[in-house]
């Protein structure tokens, strides 16, 4: 009976550590925005001003990807001057979020 309940706990113990997902430093390529507006800001002074006015109200810097927006943590203040600009971002992306390792304008 014990050694039932040993190969039954090692199965399930098997079967959670399985379905851990790591996360992995990738390269990612978009444009520098900030969280609450996205792809589509709404001041009319263009993005890179809307973009830094939303950060400094709170709203954390953003890369979008196409129509996908990944929220950026870290590196706030290599971020500012990159506002509204294509950038390339080294990270590790977890769920919606890129954990920034280094940030560069792309060439």
């Amino acid at each position: 009976m014990r050694f039932s309940r040993i190969v039954s706990a090692l199965a399930l113990a098997g079967t959670m550590a399985a379905g851990i997902v790591f996360a992995q430093a990738a390269t990612f390529t978009g444009v520098v925005s900030d969280q609450m507006c996205g792809a589509k800001h709404m001041m009319a002074d263009g993005a890179a001003k809307c973009a830094r006015e939303c950060a400094k109200m709170g709203s954390p810097y953003a890369l979008v990807i196409g129509n996908k927006v990944y929220t950026l943590k870290g590196h706030s203040s290599e971020l500012e001057p990159l506002a509204g600009q294509s950038v390339t971002v080294q990270g590790t992306l977890s769920g919606t979020t890129i954990d920034v390792a280094s940030v560069a304008a792309s060439k």
